[in-house]
């Protein structure tokens, strides 16, 4: 459905006021539709309905309540993506609490400022190796009341378990069957439902609030938009952390499909396969790495290789028509048949053969990366949003694809574009402002629009493109200015050994990059190459690696251009790592602490001047 068909006040005045007033309907509307699917300890996948949903977690809402939660209390939740944290963080909601999030891999004092800056009370620990944080974190652990393990047992006091939580819930429903249903009546629209803290690029992380209307409104526009069907199934491996895979949850409630939940990574193609999901969310770096592993297990030479370009070749020439809705010329047709069968059918077999299209999201995706995947019958769309904006301003519709937009906003929302090419939005899905800091808060919203940090334009049917961050514009000691995103998003297209790309070049003649290596896809090559008994770091600074790099990074720099091209780079002997504190919790580079942590090799990339200078 167009965005411009729809009835915004109408659709807003069906808005559920509240998480947990969605989730009753939900409920009430489709009791005995499959809610959820999760492999059990024996990797058997087991479903379960949204009335046995309900059951789980109004006993867990029951047990916060048991445990003396009262309205918007915090509960953090440090685990990775499983069952129980979809359902603990629906019973928070029901309890009348809000969630605070917390990566399962945040450490030292991002850890302690998170648990006591959202004046966390009970904490919802995967196991005890998340818990034993606390041990130096003493002053968040003396603020909580108490922790629920996920797996392990506790004290049965201060600590305690899963089970444990849920028997003290059962117990409070068996004498007051109502008192979930009063929790959620005394919850309110504009009520703290969720903080996020967005792990940010420089400083500690600042906390998010959003508020109930935040993502009710999502819900229930995206189910008016028939972005996704209710009969679909999604996997569901991204962070829950996240505000990308926290919206999810939020958005199946207002659309009624269903999930299978598993946030292994290193198990998403054997899920797929088991689950044959109709869509999935990721970020732009799953799908580079998939395109990366089929370009590298396709044989260069032979009657294969021949094939596979072929077939490819006949994809190009097909977007065209299947972009404008034509029929394809009878030649084309058939021979797009044959490259489906020969070709494209195994890839789509590889992503669980059910797939309708994938949604790109917390980073900018590579449109060479979608139009590849799109040639091979494979539809990639973007979204567009924030942790302040809870997750969705934009969305693209899977038809008619598009490439490199991210497609309008959501009806309801509005954007527009500052002199300086800013992202400015309003919106009822806008945070409340930042936890603990209205100075911050008044710094990115003014007179009413929020500032996104995001530079972009709008095309004239309202799409919306995003070019870079705001903060992170180069600009050469020629005038030029570079969107060190486009730059990176090219590099790492173009070369299917990369991992992590950094721009740099800011007042300088040229641009250069710090590249990283995919090590899965680098030890293939050392295999290939004879220096199988290297290790990662010596196989980096062969010369025969860098002579590889340095042929597909020709290739890159011919999509770009002059000013943009990198002249110079250097692969780095390890990856960035949020234990080196090169990445945020959610897996984004830090580009001031690698710049200034690889300030000499960077120096080293500016010795003596290319030829070829702008």
């Amino acid at each position: 459905m167009a965005a411009q068909m729809i009835d915004v006040e109408a659709v807003m005045q069906s808005v559920q006021p509240t998480v947990g007033a969605l989730f009753r309907w939900r409920v009430a509307t489709s009791p005995s539709k499959e809610a959820f699917r999760y492999p059990d300890a024996n990797e058997a996948w087991v479903s379960i309905d949204w009335t046995e949903t309900r059951r789980r977690v109004d006993a867990l809402a029951a047990g916060l309540l048991a445990l003396g939660l009262q309205p918007e209390e915090r509960v953090a939740i440090v685990s990775n993506t499983r069952i129980e944290w979809i359902l603990i963080d629906y019973a928070i909601n029901c309890a009348g609490g809000a969630t605070t999030t917390i990566y399962p891999n945040t450490q030292g004092k991002d850890f302690a400022h998170i648990v006591t800056d959202s004046e966390t009370v009970i904490l919802v620990a995967e196991n005890v190796e998340q818990l034993d944080k606390l041990k130096d974190a003493t002053e968040a652990g003396a603020q909580l009341r108490t922790v629920v393990l996920l797996d392990g047992e506790g004290d049965g006091e201060h600590v305690i378990s899963w089970q444990q939580l849920t028997e003290r819930g059962q117990a409070l429903l068996a004498t007051d069957p109502g008192v979930v249903d009063r929790a959620i009546e005394g919850s309110t629209t504009d009520g703290l439902a969720t903080l996020i803290y967005t792990s940010g690029t420089t400083g500690m992380p600042k906390g998010v609030e959003l508020t109930h209307r935040c993502w009710t409104y999502q819900a229930r526009m995206l189910d008016a938009m028939g972005v996704i069907e209710p009969g679909a199934v999604q996997y569901l491996w991204l962070p829950l952390s996240h505000v990308f895979g926290k919206d999810l949850l939020t958005i199946q409630l207002g659309i009624g499909f269903s999930t299978a939940v598993d946030g292994r990574v290193d198990r998403i193609v054997s899920g797929l396969g088991v689950v044959h999901p109709t869509f999935m969310c990721g970020a732009p770096r799953i799908f580079e790495k998939v395109r990366a592993a089929v370009l590298l297990a396709s044989p260069q030479r032979g009657i294969k290789g021949r094939i596979a370009r072929w077939a490819f070749a006949v994809g190009r020439a097909s977007r065209e028509y299947r972009q404008a809705d034509k029929s394809l010329p009878v030649s084309m047709r058939l021979a797009y048949g044959i490259a489906d069968r020969l070709v494209f059918s195994k890839l789509k077999d590889r992503m669980g053969g059910n797939i309708d299209f994938f949604v790109s999201g917390s980073a900018k995706l590579n449109a060479q990366v979608q139009s590849w995947f799109y040639s091979a019958g494979l539809v990639i769309v973007e979204g567009y949003g924030l942790t302040e904006t809870g997750a969705v301003l934009c969305v693209d519709l899977p038809l008619p694809a598009h490439f490199g937009t991210v497609g309008p906003a959501l009806p309801g929302t509005t954007l527009k574009i500052a002199e300086d090419g800013e992202v400015l939005a309003k919106g009822p899905q806008i945070m409340r402002g930042y936890h603990n800091d209205p100075e911050l808060t008044a710094e990115v919203m003014v007179d009413g629009w929020f500032h996104t940090g995001d530079i972009g334009k709008l095309d004239a049917d309202g799409n919306l493109t995003i070019t870079d961050r705001k903060k992170d514009l180069l600009k050469t000691s020629g005038g030029k200015y570079v969107a060190p995103s486009k730059v990176e998003g090219v590099i790492a297209a173009s070369i299917p050994y990369v991992s992590q790309v950094v721009v740099v070049g800011d007042g300088r003649k040229y641009i250069s990059a710090l590249v990283t290596m995919d090590k899965d896809n680098l030890f293939k090559w050392a295999t290939r190459h004879g220096l199988a008994d290297l290790d990662y770091a010596d196989v980096t600074q062969h010369p025969d690696l860098r002579k590889t790099v340095q042929r597909f990074l020709n290739s890159a720099n011919a999509k770009l251009e002059r000013w943009e091209t990198v002249k110079r780079f250097a692969i780095l002997p390890s990856e960035f790592s949020v234990d080196d504190g090169g990445v945020t919790p959610n897996m984004k580079i830090r580009r001031k602490f690698v710049a200034e942590k690889y300030a000499d090799v960077v120096e080293s990339l500016y010795d003596a001047e290319p030829a070829d200078t702008e």
